[in-house]
């Protein structure tokens, strides 16, 4: 999978993206992501992204000149170097559909992700009605200063779906809102010590019966 990112500070990426499983997806090259300064496609002298709002308000908002020309870059950069893929350009917005599971695993079915990252007060409106914007994705009912934030949980929890970036398949097909565990929260974990300041792991766990223990852990799922 290929996820291009256009942000206004691209280095806020770096350590959340470099450590981990997603350090291991791209330098197996299972994923790849690539940042795109938003300045970069600023206008005159002082790169200038943003103005002021039509009929007046607080606050700035990024202009539908920069911002379409840093999406059709994007696209530009990608066809002439791999070809024939068709990129899903997500916006992360309050008035969004908000990121559940299952929106998750579609989007990692996909092969190509531009990821629009907004600031001040948000994109001009043209923007998403001129169809530069396939969708709308907000993480949850409350407000952030930017889209990086939801960026990078996005970009953690598809490349969960990724073949072969977690190793076992099953990490993540039977996890909290997995559809083979009805969309519902996980069953307990439990590890060694078997006891440890007088909070025992549950008998059933221990009896070596597996289809008592799978029948216990599904009545735990809540």
């Amino acid at each position: 999978m290929r996820i291009d990112v256009i942000t206004l500070f691209p280095a806020m990426f770096q350590g959340p993206l470099t450590e981990s499983i997603l350090k291991r997806a791209q330098d197996e090259e299972r994923l790849e992501i690539a940042f795109h300064d938003l300045r970069q496609f600023g206008l005159g002298k002082y790169h200038q992204v943003d103005d002021s709002p039509y009929g007046g308000g607080a606050g700035m908002l990024m202009r539908v000149d920069v911002v379409v020309k840093a999406i059709e870059s994007v696209k530009a950069e990608k066809v002439g170097r791999a070809g024939k893929a068709k990129p899903h350009v997500i916006y992360f917005s309050p008035h969004g559909k908000k990121l559940k599971q299952a929106k998750v695993e579609k989007l990692a079915k996909k092969e190509w992700l531009i990821l629009l990252c907004g600031h001040y007060e948000g994109i001009d409106q043209r923007v998403i009605d001129g169809s530069w914007i396939d969708e709308e994705i907000s993480i949850g009912d409350y407000v952030l200063t930017g889209g990086e934030l939801p960026a990078m949980v996005l970009i953690d929890a598809v490349a969960r779906h990724i073949p072969g970036v977690l190793g076992k398949e099953a990490s993540a097909h039977e996890e909290s809102f997995s559809a083979s565990l009805g969309r519902k929260k996980e069953y307990p974990h439990y590890t060694r010590p078997e006891e440890f300041r007088g909070l025992k792991v549950p008998d059933i766990l221990l009896s070596g019966h597996h289809g008592e223990i799978e029948k216990w852990r599904k009545g735990q799922l809540r």
